[in-house]
């Protein structure tokens, strides 16, 4: 199990590794630069120089690459270009506690919402339940979710006035005003991540359900339910942990338009602002930090997965 892990992590490093070198050729290979963003297409020479040289764009790329690197690995990733000039890690530090709360609260939605209708339409296969669901679930694929979003303000901030309409606020200033910032964004995220959850899990239980070892069961008399949650529904999480793994990396790095909607400056409103001003840090630290986040649920879905299945072998 340990060699597992450790050959797991292994594999998960050099993928950020990859993603990193990329990200760091691709923005100085792309038109632009933060000189040009900065000054302007008329700005003055003796200032380009001055900042192009503060920023080590004057040395070599391959050298470029190696400080940036070794900078990295001291925890250094630099400071932003543009306003105070903030470390690149003090940005992220702010900007990942609300992306994290957002997407865990979109997260927990889309399981409520996704896993019992998922069960019940593939238990009750062809029957107007079964048809209801899925109708909803083409309904939460094709609705943006930005679009949701706008209907809940209307609906509930600016009619009813019974939720915030905007913002975020900090957990330490107590659990209700935090969730009331966040349950309208999250529920506007959560349906449509829950149709595509749902949509899964009916499609494995399905395909479960029909093998031998449930005929099996229910001959020995099981009750149907035992069957279902014991046996099947165990054996059909392989497909749905993936997906929900996935859906999980995708709500920390791509709530962006949410985040714009509802004015929340987490992790996907950042790396926007830092692409628009070609903020080279703040790019190369926050495609990091979202690599590292898509990593790391791999890593610990591949754990699971030994788990659940008995039949993967380390």
């Amino acid at each position: 199990m340990g060699s597992y892990i450790v050959k797991r992590v292994f594999y998960g490093l050099v993928v950020m590794w990859m993603v990193a070198t990329l990200v760091f050729f691709m923005l100085r290979i792309i038109p632009g630069s933060p000189i040009l963003a900065s000054l302007g297409v008329e700005g003055d020479p003796a200032a380009a120089a001055k900042i192009r040289h503060q920023l080590g764009l004057d040395q070599p790329l391959y050298l470029q690459y190696l400080v940036w690197f070794e900078r990295i690995f001291q925890g250094n990733l630099g400071n932003s270009l543009y306003g105070s000039h903030q470390p690149v890690s003090q940005l992220i530090q702010q900007a990942f506690p609300r992306t994290m709360s957002l997407a865990t609260l979109s997260f927990v939605i889309a399981l409520l919402l996704a896993v019992p209708a998922g069960i019940i339409s593939a238990v009750k296969k062809h029957s107007l339940l079964d048809h209801s669901f899925t109708l909803a679930a083409f309904l939460g694929l094709s609705m943006p979710d930005f679009w949701l979003g706008i209907l809940l303000i209307m609906l509930f901030a600016v009619q009813l006035h019974w939720l915030p309409a905007i913002g975020y606020v900090s957990p330490s200033q107590g659990l209700w005003p935090w969730f009331s910032h966040l349950i309208l964004p999250a529920t506007a995220i959560g349906t449509a991540f829950s149709a595509i959850i749902a949509r899964m899990t009916r499609s494995a239980l399905l395909e479960v359900m029909q093998e031998d070892y449930i005929r099996t069961a229910r001959a020995k008399g099981l009750h149907e339910n035992w069957v279902i949650l014991k046996h099947a529904l165990r054996n059909s999480l392989m497909p749905v942990m993936t997906v929900i793994g996935i859906a999980f990396a995708l709500l920390m790095a791509g709530t962006v338009i949410v985040e714009n909607v509802f004015a929340i400056r987490g992790l996907g409103r950042l790396l926007i602002i830092s692409i628009l001003q070609e903020d080279y840090p703040l790019v190369q630290g926050t495609l990091l930090v979202i690599a590292a986040i898509f990593v790391s649920i791999n890593v610990l879905e591949d754990i699971l997965y030994t788990y659940i299945n008995p039949k993967i072998h380390y």
